[in-house]
């Protein structure tokens, strides 16, 4: 075998031996041998390069009735740390951790910026945040930006609610700081998020409802983009011919009747008095309020025809729903589930989400790790707040 081919192998077999490190530790020499199905020599070569390379660090002993207790191996997740930003159309949320999710520090800003002056503020932001890590081998590892919009091959390339287009944000950034920055829409890393710190299924529909409505698809374990990016814009699908218009050129999306902005138009018109804060709609809903009643059932009838598509057009093992409506008004999604006419309703798991806007975050702090480590699967289930 030539040096190259031993060289691919040793490589394979590294991830590998990380990768089962990082999703089953603490586990030892002698388990990953049984598992992987490489002699303990491979092992015991490999592992002492993670160590060395402060990856993996021994955390101690398995209690074993007989013979000598083996060491136990785990991921060392304070290695590196990553930056993971979320911007939205009103606010910009930074959160800094390690690279398994436990948070160091977390802030958000409000945005109301141009294109010039919102570059100027991310860089502002990034440097605070660089201030604030602990001591590591390898410092932050990259930065994640969460865009509402269509992203594809790292760049921007339509956001109906802002204006990004213009920007170079993962080109500007990285020559300044020195470090790899990943774009990824929003709903997809809201998805990525609840996959691998929540709920692990296979097949599973994450859908974003905040300034505008995203899903983020995970087909067989693999976030699903479509060719050039535009999967999961499920909320410009059109559910009134020739309905409310939308930014992106079409009539009665899906977008204009289920998202925070337009439902607030709404409540402000039956109200007569602007309101922006989806707070509000909620508590009045809570306290009785008629308008407020004829909102959210507005919203729970065009929810069951969206979630009723969703169904039948990829029928996964799970629909998580991350809005404040139904976060906060839990049994807004049994409603929507009886709203359902679909005899296959009655088989689909629904459930709000638990991390709410922490998935976008978390789903950052993933694309960091995995693309700094170069494994394939993370199962991260860290703490987070």
């Amino acid at each position: 075998m030539s040096a190259a081919n031993q060289e691919l192998i040793r490589n394979i077999n590294n991830n590998l031996i990380l990768e089962s490190i990082l999703n089953l530790g603490p586990i030892s020499r002698a388990d990953l041998s049984k598992k992987l199905k490489l002699t303990k020599a491979t092992i015991s070569a490999i592992v002492q390069d993670l160590i060395d390379s402060s990856l993996v660090i021994e955390i101690g002993s398995k209690d074993t009735h007989i013979g000598r207790k083996p060491i136990l191996l785990s991921f060392n997740q304070k290695c590196a740390y990553a930056i993971s930003i979320d911007l939205s159309v009103e606010y910009i949320s930074v959160y800094l951790s390690d690279l398994k999710g436990e948070k160091i520090y977390s802030s958000r800003y409000k945005n109301h910026l141009n294109s010039k002056e919102l570059l100027e503020k991310l860089k502002t932001i990034v440097k605070h945040t660089l201030t604030l890590f602990p001591n590591s081998k390898f410092g932050v590892a990259g930065i994640t930006i969460a865009i509402h919009g269509i992203v594809y091959n790292n760049k921007v390339i339509f956001t109906p609610y802002y204006d990004l287009t213009d920007l170079n944000l993962a080109e500007s950034l990285e020559e300044y700081f020195n470090i790899p920055v990943y774009l990824e829409n929003e709903a997809n890393l809201s998805a990525i998020g609840e996959k691998t710190f929540c709920y692990n299924y296979s097949s599973m529909v994450n859908v974003n409802i905040h300034t505008g409505i995203g899903i983020g698809l995970i087909i067989d374990d693999k976030l699903y983009q479509g060719s050039n990016g535009f999967a999961g814009e499920f909320g410009h699908s059109i559910v009134v011919p020739n309905g409310k218009p939308c930014p992106c050129g079409n009539k009665g999306c899906l977008d204009q009747y289920v998202s925070e902005t337009p439902l607030l138009e709404d409540y402000s018109k039956l109200k007569g008095v602007e309101i922006k804060d989806i707070d509000i709609l909620i508590s009045d809903y809570l306290y009785g309020d008629l308008d407020a009643n004829k909102i959210i059932k507005s919203f729970i009838y065009y929810m069951s025809i969206g979630i009723n598509n969703i169904l039948n057009t990829f029928n996964p093992d799970i629909i998580i729903i991350n809005s404040a409506i139904t976060s906060f008004l839990p049994n807004i999604i049994e409603k929507i589930k009886n709203s359902m006419n679909n005899r296959m309703s009655k088989f689909i798991n629904i459930v709000p989400t638990t991390l709410q806007h922490n998935s976008i975050l978390l789903g950052g702090v993933y694309i960091v790790t995995k693309n700094f480590l170069k494994v394939d699967n993370l199962v991260l289930g860290s703490k987070y707040d």
